[in-house]
């Protein structure tokens, strides 16, 4: 058996820079964001990824995008890194503030109170889609080389934006539950880099609840509580996202693909895949090589 790595759950500290209390930084393909690891922060996050395709997992939420993605993420919620060197993106955006960056207040008054809302709806993960996507995305780059005023104005119609339009899709509908204790964000976040370390073998849950220093059926409760779905789900759906970001980025076997994703029985991945995307691995491959071409 492959020896356990001490997988560390990441608090992400973030530091504005001076004379602001907003945090914007700008990558691109000669600075790359950091490793991809699962991690979480206080503060409230918007991603702006200009083209390329990856994987997004928010909260229990894992799918694979196209074309760019544009995200609002709430306070606490875990995520990982969208972009790595595969991902093909022109560049990323990321913007960074704690929910009282205005005052404990500011967004309860009448003209911020739908911001305030979209903000709250935010702790499970917003996603936008389209022409939406594309559009709010130009605004939060074109906010770049701005003074931290005209950026703070910029970023209060950026959410303004996002409050008022309904093209987007909210990632944990059914619900991401993180206690208010640090204790409970540290476990689900070690979980969850566990998995991203592991995924690629079986993982019993004796092992996983050990590592949580839980019962089996204790951690099994907790875990279907705070996500909303069984760990083996889980497990399988991040093995799914990966097999898609393979599918399109390899030109392997889909049968090797199955198997370096972490499946054992090719039927049951064909299965599973289809469930989760509405397409077989073949159709869903050859749709993601039409759509890039």
């Amino acid at each position: 058996m492959k020896k356990l790595q001490s997988v560390k759950p990441t608090l992400e500290k973030i530091v504005p820079e001076f004379g602001s209390s907003i945090y914007y930084e700008s990558f691109s393909k000669e600075k790359m964001n950091k490793a991809p690891i699962w991690h979480y922060h206080p503060e409230i996050e918007i991603v702006y990824v200009n083209g390329g395709t990856g994987k997004r997992q928010i909260g229990s939420h894992m799918s694979y995008y196209r074309n760019g993605a544009l995200m609002l993420i709430g306070s606490n919620l875990p995520h990982c890194g969208f972009t790595d060197t595969l991902t093909g993106n022109s560049s990323e955006t990321i913007i960074q503030m704690l929910p009282d960056f205005l005052g404990s207040s500011f967004f309860n008054i009448p003209e911020m109170n739908n911001i305030g809302k979209l903000l709250e709806q935010a702790k499970k993960g917003i996603v936008y889609h389209g022409d939406t996507k594309r559009r709010i995305g130009a605004q939060i780059e074109a906010l770049k080389n701005l003074d931290t005023f005209d950026k703070l104005l910029g970023i209060l119609q950026v959410l303004k934006e996002m409050q008022l339009t309904d093209d987007y899709t909210i990632l944990n509908a059914e619900g991401f539950i993180i206690e208010t204790e640090l204790q409970d964000n540290n476990r689900i976040n070690l979980i969850f880099n566990f998995v991203q370390e592991e995924f690629t073998r079986p993982i019993p849950l004796e092992e996983i609840a050990e590592k949580v220093s839980m019962s089996v059926p204790g951690f099994c409760r907790y875990f279907k509580k705070i996500t909303g779905k069984t760990f083996i789900q889980f497990v399988n759906e991040y093995r799914l996202v990966h097999a898609a970001k393979l599918l399109h980025e390899k030109q392997t076997s889909i049968t090797d693909i199955c198997y370096e994703s972490g499946f054992s029985n090719f039927s049951h991945f064909n299965k599973l895949f289809k469930k989760f995307t509405g397409k077989t691995p073949s159709a869903y491959r050859n749709e993601m090589n039409y759509v890039v071409e």
